[in-house]
């Protein structure tokens, strides 16, 4: 039986501000070299998800590499970065950056 630590659940009960942090993520395909954008509140959870084959998108393409990650304090904010870094464009400047090929 787990059992929690009575200063942890007094503290739980006082401080009801709970910040969340959202990234915004580049990874690289260890198979092609093609690159994928996202965003999620748990990027260690995540990563995880697109390595072991549960993101349908992904799934095809693995190992995943993590090239870079961006953090913010509000989703909203967050879903405008991942669709401005999803733009062909930007897609293009960022594969540049690492030595990719840009389709």
């Amino acid at each position: 039986m787990r059992t929690v630590c009575p200063a942890a659940r007094d503290l739980a009960k006082r401080d009801k501000t709970v910040i969340m942090n959202y990234y915004v993520y580049v990874l690289k395909s260890l198979k092609n070299n093609d690159i994928y954008i996202g965003s999620t509140s748990d990027l260690s959870n995540r990563f995880k998800l697109h390595n072991s084959g549960k993101v349908k998108s992904t799934k095809g393409y693995r190992p995943w590499k993590l090239l870079e990650c961006e953090k913010f304090n509000n989703r909203s904010e967050t879903f405008k970065r991942e669709m401005f870094l999803k733009e062909h464009q930007q897609k293009d400047i960022i594969k540049k950056k690492y030595g990719l090929v840009a389709k």
